[in-house]
């Protein structure tokens, strides 16, 4: 950028946020002079949003290459090095999803201008750019910071977007708006001091409803839910304060660290619990890095006394209250007049008046799925069902204009990757309807089975297994075609689907979840996802999913057409989706899964052996007869099932409440799976749990064999903890838990089985 265009643009820049964007350019400088450490540096982007992104020949998951895709060398085989060599991906930050028609249109711009013209929601209500050049980023961030939106600790060891409740304001269930509180507590954290020192990201959400799924409170670092209390007669607001959630490779539930702490403590009770959490949080092992371990470790009553004992002891901030005196003045502005009571009902858009038509037409079908009826009558709320989360920029020029028109400043992203109108006109809903319609932006479904979440995947991350998006994409297809046959009670159940066991896409939260990890077959790579059931996206993530086992990624529309049926055809009267799987047991949905696990040769089907959206094979070439590797592929998978039927009887007992026999069960399948790969190099090793994990230590773990790209040697210390320091009384949660650990030791000893049949017979590591 220009020195004049700089200087353009400043005065419409906060300072401080113009400050930031200047010392991330000197920083760039210094890098690209190699003047600061690598290390350092890669801190420093992350915590601007700037990520490395995964390219794999430049293939997205329809197949298609991206435009903006270029290496020095011009040779895409060879793929990228660092971020100097290719672009990468740009995280943008809208606390609780706030964003105007303004916004929305530069986002459009710089979309098509720096990126591969398409806007990417998260689960996190942020915006992603990918493909964007390393070098662009400054200019990117200031045109955003002209406009208000920042980009600042959108990643790094920092707490990220602060999520809320789209329909916060105009819900009929909610305690009160959660929105102001929200964006008070992302300001107060953002770039503070004592948020600079953490071990790992930290996540924050608010929810105004108890039971409804809203900010997904019970999954969060630090989760606060909107609460009322009576003190001499005066009703007091304030928030029940959970910490201590997450998903990832092993989800926590959040536990109560306040039952209620008035809106004057939030911000310093985040404060101390930042201050323990720096202090106290691992730094060095990364994989137990975030506050849940910590939690876990010191337990609830523990951690309430030091972060009690932290905010007694911090200095005063005027800062903690100074937001409360704006409180009363805070309420969003309708753009139109809604119809009075009796104009608003005689529309008959309650959905209360006709009778149901065999083929209700479109804008029916779109007004009973994409409408939210808010509180303040003669107002709707319309969800743009946006498949993938991906909206184009053309399509976001188009969003920007509709919503001046309908609904001036007030959109909102989701963490279902949608996007909001708020305080629609009951009368514009037609006319926003066909307008929406001829952006491409008219799609049915919000909030229903077809509105599937997903991750990036293999399209560009680097941790993706399987394709996620190519995944979600078909599924998605498939769905809306059958959505004039398909059943009321399968209408509503979430699908969630990861790359990966990281559960970006949130599939532990899902009804029917799904992650990504592959098998081999006669020396191929088959992609596979795990199949996640009994999730709850209610109750503000009110229970978490249990793995039931891999299926190939080709077989996985037709386990979920078998799933559904089923529970169509079982379920008793009223009956939860959730109820249903725990009436069902890990035995039946395991027959019922069983059925789809084979994997057909290679020269009967082919396409197994391939992903979604993918044209390429998934293989690490083919090992000659008479190598002893054929021999220590058939002698694992003989192995390694052994260890996978004891993880089932794991499930079982868990399921039985049986949580001694599930922790010795879990603990058993570990065992087995090292055993599984000390056998390919040490026959004799024996059955003896103490000899069996020093060989493993010492032929997989300190020779690194056991280690990938990027969980290294994590999965290994599963293994040495509950070997090492077996629980005196399990119960259910720690139960549970092994069980998630063991699941993941399993699969990293099929990848390592994997890489190390690919090494031999001189093929790619996939």
């Amino acid at each position: 950028m220009s020195n004049s265009w700089k200087e353009t643009l400043h005065p419409h820049i906060p300072p401080e946020m113009a400050h930031q964007i200047d010392l991330f350019d000197g920083q760039l400088e210094l890098k690209r002079q190699s003047k600061l450490d690598e290390k350092v540096f890669a801190e420093t982007r992350l915590r601007q949003g700037v990520y490395g992104q995964r390219y794999d020949n430049g293939l997205r998951h329809d197949g298609q290459q991206s435009r903006t895709l270029s290496f020095p060398s011009g040779d895409l085989s060879k793929g990228p090095e660092t971020l100097w060599d290719a672009p990468g991906m740009q995280r943008i930050k809208l606390p609780f999803g706030g964003l105007t028609p303004d916004q929305l249109e530069l986002l459009a711009q710089v979309a098509e201008e720096y990126a591969d013209n398409i806007l990417h929601v998260t689960t996190r209500q942020d915006f992603q750019l990918h493909f964007v050049h390393l070098e662009d980023t400054p200019d990117l961030m200031r045109r955003l910071a002209a406009v208000g939106i920042t980009t600042q600790e959108a990643c790094g060891n920092v707490v990220r977007n602060v999520t809320a409740c789209p329909l916060a304001g105009v819900c009929h269930s909610e305690t009160f708006d959660v929105t102001p509180y929200a964006k008070a507590l992302a300001v107060f954290l953002m770039g503070h001091d004592d948020t600079q020192d953490f071990g790992r990201k930290f996540k924050i959400a608010f929810s105004g409803c108890e039971h409804e799924a809203c900010g997904l409170v019970k999954m969060h670092d630090l989760g606060l839910l909107a609460r009322i209390r009576q003190v001499n007669g005066q009703p007091e607001r304030g928030f029940t304060v959970f910490v201590g959630g997450g998903l990832g490779t092993i989800p926590h539930q959040a536990k109560i660290l306040a039952e209620f702490a008035s809106e004057r403590e939030i911000l310093p009770l985040a404060q101390a619990i930042a201050r323990v959490f720096a202090r106290l949080g691992e730094k060095r092992n990364r994989n137990r890095a975030r506050i849940k371990f910590l939690v876990s470790q010191l337990g609830i009553e523990e951690f309430r006394h030091l972060v009690l004992t932290e905010r007694e002891q911090l200095p005063f901030d005027a800062r903690w209250t100074a937001y409360l005196a704006d409180l009363p003045h805070y309420r969003e502005t309708p753009l139109k007049n809604g119809p009075e009571r009796a104009t608003w009902q005689k529309l008959n858009f309650l959905g209360e008046a006709e009778a149901p038509q065999e083929a209700p037409d479109p804008y029916t079908v779109w007004l009973e799925s994409n409408v939210y009826w808010q509180r303040q009558p003669g107002y709707a709320t319309v969800t743009i069902n946006l498949p993938l989360g991906d909206i184009s920029a053309a399509q976001a020029y188009a969003l920007a204009a509709i919503a001046r028109r309908y609904v001036g400043d007030s959109l909102r992203t989701t963490v279902e990757q949608n996007i909001v109108l708020r305080w629609v006109a009951a009368a514009d809903l037609p006319s926003l309807y066909e307008e929406l319609r001829a952006a491409g932006l008219g799609e049915p479904g919000a909030g229903t089975i077809v509105d599937i979440t997903t991750c990036p995947g293999t399209d560009t991350c680097k941790l993706g297994i399987a394709s996620s998006r190519g995944l979600a994409g078909e599924l998605r297809s498939r769905l809306a075609a059958a959505n004039a046959n398909r059943p009321e009670a399968v209408k509503n159940l979430r699908i969630k689907v990861s790359g990966c066991f990281n559960s970006c896409g949130q599939h532990h939260v899902a009804d029917i979840g799904f992650f990504g990890n592959s098998r081999r077959r006669d020396n191929r790579t088959v992609p596979h996802f795990q199949v996640i059931l009994g999730g709850q996206w209610q109750e503000n993530a009110g229970q978490y999913g249990m793995a039931m086992g891999a299926v190939p990624a080709k077989a996985i529309p037709e386990v979920l057409d078998a799933i559904t049926s089923r529970f169509v055809a079982e379920r008793e009267p009223g009956e939860t989706f959730q109820a249903w799987i725990a009436r069902s047991g890990k035995k039946g949905i395991k027959a019922l899964l069983d059925p789809f696990s084979e994997v057909p040769a290679y020269e009967v089907n082919p396409a197994f052996y391939s992903d979604w959206g993918d044209p390429r094979e998934f293989t690490i070439g083919d090992i000659g007869v008479g190598e002893c590797a054929g021999e220590v592929v058939s002698l694992f998978a003989l192995e390694v099932a052994r260890a996978e039927a004891e993880l089932f009887e794991a499930l079982v007992a868990l399921d039985d409440a049986d949580y001694a026999a599930a922790d010795q069960r879990a603990y058993r399948a570990m065992i087995l799976a090292a055993r599984s790969l000390v056998r390919s190099q040490f026959l004799d090793v024996g059955d003896d749990p103490d000899r069996i994990v020093a060989e493993f230590r010492g032929r997989f773990y300190d020779t690194q064999l056991f280690f990938d790209k990027y969980a290294k040697g994590k999965f290994a210390h599963y293994l040495f903890a509950r070997h090492n320091h077996p629980p005196a009384q399990p119960d259910a949660e720690s139960s549970q838990q092994l069980i998630e650990e063991a699941r993941l030791f399993i699969e990293a000893a099929h990848a390592c089985d994997a890489r190390i049949a690919g090494a031999t017979a001189g093929g790619v590591r996939v």
